[in-house]
């Protein structure tokens, strides 16, 4: 997967605001995705780990480090992202 970069719009009004409380809106908005990342990664791999352990067919090693543990989960057949999770709970 490629690195994204991503854009916040905030108007003038948003950013005084915002700049009332903190010291850089980047360096705070780097720390929330940050933090969301690592949240997401600890989900992924609590989740995953449980799975991959109860699944009888699965019978090689649990990778130890990050990228190669989400190349094995993500290229499962069992495998969906949240917008494919949720689209399949959604009646048409």
């Amino acid at each position: 997967m490629a690195t994204i970069t991503l854009t916040v719009e905030v108007t003038d009004t948003e950013q005084a605001i915002l700049l009332n409380d903190l010291l850089s809106i980047d360096e705070w908005l780097q720390g929330a995705m940050d933090g969301k990342k690592a949240n997401c990664w600890k989900r992924m791999q609590q989740e995953w780990t449980t799975k991959l352990m109860n699944d009888e067919s699965f019978t090689d090693s649990i990778p130890s480090n990050q990228a190669d543990f989400v190349t094995l989960v993500t290229g499962r057949d069992d495998y969906s992202t949240r917008t494919e999770r949720d689209s399949a709970d959604t009646p048409e």
